[in-house]
């Protein structure tokens, strides 16, 4: 039985690039060779597709040559970080670029723009898979731009579609989308970078009106807490919204749950499954921060996830129903990681976010979460690939004309 070919898309031009990296490191190691055939596929920073001749190598973790990895330095280094990690390495350098193994069809696949004087070369060119993995986090990864380019090549992937990934990525069409399905949600006020320039007062106004410091300040479509920051007052407000302008020009203002004196608790869980979709069950992060922001995740020491979270069995239940109906909200599908706020005090739970591609290292919570539900993390790539391919199968029942 011939082996199912799955490309292994990571890095991209978001800012979780080197995120991706490690995602899709993990990936490698874990997949089950003797069922697939494994192609990886790099996107650098700046957009390129690559192909490297080893890359498998290095985002396995393997040492290469490079003194600057292999130096006393890199001790210093935090995961993620370009010098740290071998595969963020080559992919910032644009290095060793070659052309996937040829595979014996070609009915499906991608291939460079050509004229026509070289369609016969695009065609040898194009990579040929059977189902994609895009491990991508963040803009051009997980906001349904990729997913709409694999819809046209009719190419099987993994994870949520075009509208449940665009749906998920941005917070404020998100909460609009939780909201009408009922769901609770934390009050919110979302603004335009260009009134923020026009009107700062006006929006300060707008925002003191409808909330309650503190406040956390987002930009709407960005992932990892990239650009996030807690506004205790009016003071601190106009900076934060500066700088989630930089990353959107829609920015989402929360009120913060637990109000002044108390810190919400972050509790998280994981969906599985297309039509019928099943949770985990929950954890608690515990930043080491105020809040879980970019450094608690990736880059400072401290943050403790907790699995299962501390909550009472109703309110597992709860946290799990909400999960599925959140993801059902947005139309998604393969797998999402569902994050919740929970007022210390009054106990009440608040729909945060929905990711549709959460951080998928072997430590990564979503994994963690499905771990301690009975999956393993081998077991369930295997699932999330098999759910990209029942539901690109499901797909081609419909007609597109009459």
């Amino acid at each position: 039985m011939a082996k199912i070919r799955v490309g292994i898309l990571f890095g991209g031009r978001s800012g979780e690039h080197e995120v991706s990296l490690l995602s899709a490191a993990s990936v490698l190691n874990a997949i089950d060779k003797t069922k697939y055939e494994v192609v990886p596929i790099g996107i650098t920073k700046d957009g390129r597709w690559l192909t490297a001749e080893h890359a498998e190598r290095l985002l396995k973790g393997e040492e290469q040559a490079d003194k600057s990895v292999r130096s006393t330095q890199a001790t210093h280094l935090r995961a993620g970080d370009p010098e740290a990690t071998p595969g963020a390495a080559v992919l910032a350098r644009g290095e060793s670029v070659v052309v996937p193994p040829e595979p014996a069809r070609r009915d499906a696949g991608l291939a460079p723009f050509q004229t026509d004087a070289n369609l016969r070369r695009a065609a040898d060119r194009a990579i040929n898979v059977d189902v994609i993995f895009p491990v991508l986090h963040g803009t051009f990864g997980e906001d349904g731009t990729i997913q709409g380019l694999l819809e046209l090549a009719d190419i099987a992937y993994v994870g949520a579609g075009v509208l449940g990934s665009s749906a998920g990525m941005d917070k404020d069409i998100m909460k609009s989308l939780f909201r009408a399905a009922g769901l609770p949600i934390v009050k919110h006020v979302t603004v335009l970078r260009s009134q923020f320039e026009q009107s700062p007062k006006k929006v300060h106004t707008l925002v003191e009106s409808k909330l309650k410091y503190p406040v956390f300040v987002k930009p709407a479509n960005l992932g990892s807490s990239v650009g996030i920051s807690k506004a205790h007052d009016r003071k601190e407000l106009g900076p934060a919204i500066a700088e989630a302008a930089k990353f959107d020009r829609k920015i989402v203002i929360e009120e913060g749950v637990g109000g002044k004196k108390n810190k919400a608790r972050e509790i998280e869980c994981a969906v599985l499954g297309n039509d019928d979709p099943k949770a985990s069950v929950a954890g608690e992060i515990v930043p080491c921060k105020e809040f879980y922001d970019y450094d608690a995740k990736y880059l400072l020491q401290g943050s403790e996830g907790v699995i299962p979270a501390k909550l009472t069995k109703a309110e597992m239940k709860t946290v799990q129903k909400l999960a599925i109906a959140a993801f059902q909200a947005v139309d998604c599908t393969g797998l999402a990681r569902v994050d919740f706020l929970m007022d210390p005090k009054s106990r009440k739970i608040f729909v945060n976010e929905i990711n549709t591609m959460p951080g998928f290292t072997a430590i990564s919570m979503y994994p963690k979460l499905w771990g301690a539900t009975g999956v393993a993390y081998p077991e369930l790539i295997d699932r999330l690939i098999q759910l990209g391919i029942e539901r690109h199968e499901d797909k081609k029942r419909n007609q597109y004309s009459r």
